[in-house]
């Protein structure tokens, strides 16, 4: 079983820049590099939305909202996966979860940080 534990949520003013930290933990075996990752959000009210992923070679894809502005990379010696975020805006603003996934073995969610960008 996978523990995620995510990290680096906060407040910061519209253009301003975070980094979300995302470490894995809860296996002798490291087999954070066999799932995809990824970064969800969810706004007061609102659904979770799925922000980017990042998969088991590297590959990655990105919502529309925050393409271009948001990077998700990933440390698998680390078991941690990062999401920075730059030029944050208002709408960015939510619960930040992390969460990891395989087809076969048992899938995981973080507790969520909160990320509130605001002047």
């Amino acid at each position: 079983q996978v523990q995620l534990v995510e990290s680096g949520g906060g407040l910061v003013q519209p253009g301003g820049s975070l980094r979300l930290s995302c470490s894995a933990s809860g296996s002798n075996f490291n087999i954070f590099s066999f799932y995809s990752m990824a970064w969800y959000r969810q706004a007061p009210g609102k659904q979770r939305d799925l922000v980017a992923r990042i998969d088991n070679e590297a590959n990655t894809n990105y919502s529309d909202s925050v393409k271009g502005r948001f990077t998700i990379s990933r440390d698998n010696a680390k078991s941690t996966v990062y999401l920075q975020m730059n030029n944050l805006q208002p709408a960015d603003t939510a619960v930040y979860f992390c969460n990891a996934d395989h087809v076969f073995l048992p899938k995981a969610w973080g507790q969520g940080t909160q990320v509130t960008v605001s002047s």
